[in-house]
Parts: C-alpha cells; structure tokens; sequence
C-alpha cells in the first residue's frame, strides 16, 4: 500500500491541502445557494444553524473523509475497498466516485454562463444584462451556452491535465486570494448602499420567529454542497496529503475560509438585493434567477455598476474553476487508480464525459426544452440526483464505514499521527455513530418527498 502511496501525487504541504480542499469548497454554492436559502429560510436563525452543524456535522464528515483517503492513499472506490469487500462497501465507493462524474458537467454549464456575463460587464453591456428577458433569451440559445460551457469545460481540463501541484495546487493558491480580496470589496460596497442595513439585520441578526423545521433541513443540505462532503474529492485531496500535515487543523482551516466565503457571499447579495426591492424578502428568488436576473438588475440601479459588475462576475468565476477543478480531479483519479490509466488518458476521457453530459444541461433550456425527467430539465435532473438523493446515500455510507468497519480508534490514531491534536474527538465520535447517519436519512427523505410533491419546502 506504501508502494503506491509513493508514487502518487502529492500536496506539497499544509497550505496547498488546505487551499484546494476550500477552493473545492467555495463554490457556486456559497455565493448564489447561500443568500438564497439564508433569505428563504429565516436570515439569522438559518446562518446560526448553518454555522452549528459545519462545526459539528460538517467537521465530522471532512475529518472521516480525508482520514480514508490518506490511511489508503487512493481514490473513493479504491479507498472504500481497502476495508472489505462487502458489496454495501464496493457500492460506498462507487457512489462517491461517481457524484463528481456526475456534478462537473452541468457545473460546468452554470460556469459558462459565468463567463457570458463576466464577458458581457467587460465589454459595458450592463444594461442589456440587467434587461428583462436576457436570461432566459441566451440560455434558451443552444450555440452560445454550448460554447460557453465548452470554454468552460476545456479551461477545467487543462487545469487537471497539468497535475496536482502544477494545476490543482498552483490554480487554487492564485485564485483564492483573489475571490478573498473581491468579496471583501463587494460586501462592502453592498453594506453601504442606501437601506441596506434592513438587509444586514434580517441576516445577522437571530430571529427566532423565522425558524423553521425547513431552517434545518435546507442548512443541511446546504452544507453538503458547500463543504464539498459526500463527493469524493476530500478522500482524493486526502490521498494527496502529507502524513505530517495535521488533519484537524487544515479541516478547522477549510470550515473556516467556507463559512467566512459564505457569509461575505450574503453580505454581499442580500443588503443589496434588500435596498434594491425596498425590503422585500421574496425577491432573493432561486438559484440561478438571483445570480443573472436579480443581481444584473441591482448593479445597473448603483453607482459604478459596470465595475462591480466585472469583480462580482471574476468572483463568482473563481469560485466555479476552483470547485470544478476539486470535482474533476476526483474523478480522473479514480480513472487512474481503477483502470491504471495514465493522467493524461484520464483526464482526456473525463474531459469527454463531461462535453457529452453537460451538453444535454447546457441544451436543456433550448433546442432539447422539450425533454424532461420526472418534470425537470437535464440540468435540474442532475442537480437533484447528484445533490438530494446521491450524496446523502453516499455520506451515509461513509459513516457505516468508519463506525463499523474502520472503528473510531484507527480514524483516532491516524488523526493524531505526527503533529496532529484531536480536540472535538467527542462530538467527532457521537456525531459518525449517531447523528450523521440520522441527518443524511432526513435530507434524503426531505428532499424526495419535495421532488415528489408529498411536501413543499
């Protein structure tokens, strides 16, 4: 097993596990799924329970995962199989190598229409962005998303293509500095607007009356989508870290930058969409429409809009390759550890898988509208498989692993090799046997009954 550890590529430290694990992290995410479901689901009161259960679930999951992969020092599939043979193992593995396969196309696609806007705010188009009907007029347009997302697409690839160190590493130590540094300026653009500060105390300030059940549920789930857990990469990124990095610091590290990306990301959003609608809550409206139909329309109401408008698109830009890179790179790593492919193979053929699937998102609005599963469009389709159904199967299955196969004692001493403290080793241990199991059931049930129409959410 050493052997192969050897071989493979490597983190060159502390930093580079740490910057790539929040690069995978911050994402799409943290900066439209955020201020949404914060605004949706009770301001204060969702980000207080978010900021709990990425202290304690989140934790658990981030510490288990990057233990596997750095105990095996290989990818999921590999990694879960190193512990048995058991068929619900083999499937644990399978289902968190696949989730990336699965995510990074129609990521990809969200992330060509980054680029369209991005492109758009360079070359002063800010009113046409802000137009009602843009969206919905260049999404429902087969050529342009399709080379978008193309661009998109191969700029991922060439990415992973030049390696761990060379791409994953050196891309996300440039380009988190940056989405730092623009958000920084963003929100506080944003908090400075004329009646902004109604929309800094709905989501600062814990208000009890706007809790809900759903406050929970959508805080979890959102937490999956953030902290990267249940896809893969962090038993990949785990594979490539050092065993004298400590993992409880780094995991401390990556909650951290993730809450703190998220929290600028409502801060930025919300203030703004609030003194833009004088107040009104319901106007921070799902995913995609607040991101390319809100936000457009905000920045054109403010001063200095076409700039805001480039830092805000090359923001959101960053975040996207970050993640999508975290994603690829756990898919073309199983690619080469389970077929013994060489990277370049690898990558090549991810990079296909990914032109293939995500053209059917990317044409999933326009010349392909008309196809639907189970009522949705593709893009939609993959979106709730991967993130609803999939991903709480597949954190479920990890739990099982460590709590019955591995044995806390093993994760323990592997924890502690080196440098390594253990400080939350208590919760670590009550949450795996316990609590996140029951969690990942809920979110599962939740969110296909929602599916189904049995509840509404």
């Amino acid at each position: 097993m050493e052997k192969h550890g050897e071989k493979r590529s490597t983190f060159s430290g502390k930093l580079g596990f740490v910057l790539s694990a929040a690069g995978a992290s911050v994402g799409l995410g943290n900066i439209w799924r955020f201020p949404y479901l914060a605004a949706k689901y009770g301001g204060g009161i969702f980000l207080l329970v978010y900021i709990i259960l990425a202290l304690t679930f989140g934790y658990t999951m981030i510490v288990a995962e990057t233990t596997i992969g750095r105990m095996t020092k290989k990818s999921p599939v590999g990694a879960y199989q190193s512990f048995g043979k058991a068929s619900w193992i083999k499937f644990g593995g399978w289902i968190n190598a696949v989730i990336p396969i699965l995510i990074v196309p129609y990521y990809s696609v969200i992330g060509g229409w980054v680029i369209k806007y991005l492109a758009g705010y360079v070359m002063g188009q800010g009113t046409d962005l802000a137009s009602d009907g843009y969206f919905s007029a260049f999404i429902s347009d087969g050529v342009s998303t399709e080379i978008c997302f193309i661009l998109f697409s191969l700029f991922t690839v060439a990415i992973i293509y030049a390696g761990v160190r060379n791409g994953v590493e050196r891309v996300s130590k440039f380009m988190m500095p940056i989405l730092v540094v623009l958000s920084v300026i963003i929100a506080v653009y944003s908090v400075t607007r004329p009646g902004a500060m109604a929309g800094v105390k709905y989501f600062l300030i814990p208000n009890m009356d706007n809790f809900s059940w759903m406050t929970v549920v959508a805080a979890m789930g959102q937490m999956f989508y953030s902290l990267s857990i249940a896809m893969g990469i962090l038993v990949t990124f785990g594979s490539y870290m050092k065993r004298d990095v400590a993992i409880e610091d780094s995991t401390r590290n990556v909650e951290i930058f993730d809450t703190a990306i998220a929290i600028m990301a409502g801060l930025m959003i919300i203030p703004a969409v609030f003194a833009f609608s004088g107040g009104d809550a319901t106007s921070l409206q799902a995913g995609p429409s607040l991101m390319f139909i809100t936000i457009p329309k905000v920045f054109e109401s403010m001063g200095l809009g076409r700039l805001v408008g480039i830092m805000f698109f090359l923001l959101v830009l960053c975040a996207a390759v970050t993640s999508s890179i975290a994603l690829t790179e756990s898919a073309v790593s199983t690619f080469q550890d389970e077929l013994k492919w060489g990277r370049k193979k690898a990558t090549v053929v991810v990079g296909a898988i990914m032109i293939a699937l995500g053209s059917l998102s990317a044409l999933g609005y326009g010349p392909l509208a008309g196809v639907k599963i189970i009522g949705m469009q593709f893009l939609d389709f993959f979106d709730f498989l991967t993130n609803s159904v999939m991903m709480p199967i597949a954190a479920f299955t990890t739990c099982l692993l460590v709590s019955k196969v591995i044995g806390v004692k093993k994760i323990e001493e592997e924890v502690l090799h080196g440098e390594g403290t253990f400080r939350r080793k208590k919760i670590f241990n009550f949450m795996i046997k316990y609590l996140c199991p029951i969690f990942a059931a809920i979110i599962l049930l939740s969110s296909v009954a929602n599916a189904f129409g049995w509840i509404s959410m």
